[in-house]
């Protein structure tokens, strides 16, 4: 029994302690940039709106702090979790840590959305919502094979999923050949990428509720996620629906990717390695890890963003960062996790 307590309070220390540094991390992002703003402007920006303060900094600050850094920093914290999180789901759901929220086409579909809408240089907001629309679509038309097989095998679901998001990606690179080459490939090309340079406020408007409207019930339903790991004969002699189940946290954790996607372009990795990390950080319990997975992912994609804003000039596509850092540091948690097994 005392061992049990010990245990549940180091999670909470471990879920205190990745607060503390999202927070910190946050709070540092809104410093960081090509134009630097002063720690007391900051601060008194801040709180006059909330409470009305004489105006000692200039305006260039606080358009610099609500127009361009605040909604950047929101979106990449949103969609840092929101994809690690989605991750999170679909390994479970899979039982397979290998895999990330792109598994069943989401990605590839809202890629193929955005495509289309930059290769007939439709509005921004058109594009978005094509974008959201087709990764929507790619998830649905996997799930309606996967009905039509008349399956209830995890790998045929995944395999529907990787031959829907191969066709999507032919898609996308028969629109690249066809294209301007002046015009259309290049803004393809670099949408393909993935970045946060381009959020607005509009941007929070469209993809945060729906990222959130995705989380909410993995987080209500993330006990059931250690039922449904178990496997499919576990699950039902525990008398949960895994079919259901399964269905309904696709459907979630597939808001949250064509969301997230359609806004940013595509970023990978994130949904891979954060889970990965949270597992090691506090074990496989997911009632625990689900909420640590959310924190860290929203801080690691804002480090990742605070780097590509930093480093060079012209800023650095996001995807970019997340495939140099991601692939070194899956490689690493991959060794200390085989590592730990083998003790």
């Amino acid at each position: 029994m005392k061992n049990k307590q010990s245990m549940v309070k180091q999670k909470k220390r471990i879920l205190l302690g990745a607060i503390v540094l999202f927070l910190g991390v946050f709070i540092l992002s809104f410093f960081l940039g090509k134009y630097p703003i002063a720690m007391n402007d900051f601060f008194r920006a801040v709180l006059n709106k909330m409470i009305p303060l004489k105006q000692t900094w200039s305006s260039q600050v606080e358009t610099i702090l609500f127009k361009i850094r605040f909604p950047r920093i929101i979106m990449a914290v949103v969609i840092g979790s929101g994809i690690s999180v989605a991750g999170a789901t679909y390994q479970a759901l899979f039982q397979n840590q290998m895999i990330s929220q792109d598994i069943l086409g989401a990605s590839q579909g809202a890629a193929f959305g955005a495509a289309i809408g930059l290769f007939f240089s439709l509005r921004y907001e058109q594009v978005i919502s094509l974008s959201f629309t087709f990764g929507l679509l790619a998830v649905g038309a996997v799930l309606m094979i996967n009905r039509w097989l008349r399956s209830h095998s995890v790998l045929t679901i995944v395999l529907i999923g990787m031959m829907i998001g191969s066709l999507f990606s032919s898609a996308v690179s028969f629109l690249k050949l066809v294209g301007d080459p002046t015009n259309t490939l290049p803004a393809i090309t670099y949408w393909l990428m993935g970045s946060l340079s381009a959020i607005k406020m509009q941007d929070l408007h469209f993809a945060v509720p729906l990222i959130l409207a995705g989380m909410v019930p993995i987080f209500l339903l993330r006990w059931r996620l250690n039922i449904i790991s178990l496997g499919e004969e576990e699950a039902l002699s525990l008398g949960v629906n895994s079919g259901q189940l399964r269905v309904l946290l696709i459907i979630a954790a597939t808001l949250i990717t064509a969301a997230a996607v359609s806004v940013s372009g595509l970023i990978g990795w994130v949904g891979l390695i954060v889970p990965h990390a949270s597992r090691l950080l506090i074990g496989n319990d997911h009632r625990y890890s689900i909420p640590v997975t959310a924190i860290l992912g929203g801080t690691f994609l804002l480090v990742v963003d605070d780097v590509s804003r930093l480093v060079s000039t012209s800023e650095i596509p996001i995807g970019i960062l997340t495939s140099f850092i991601g692939a070194p540091v899956f490689l690493i948690l991959i060794a200390k996790n085989s590592r730990s097994m083998r003790e």
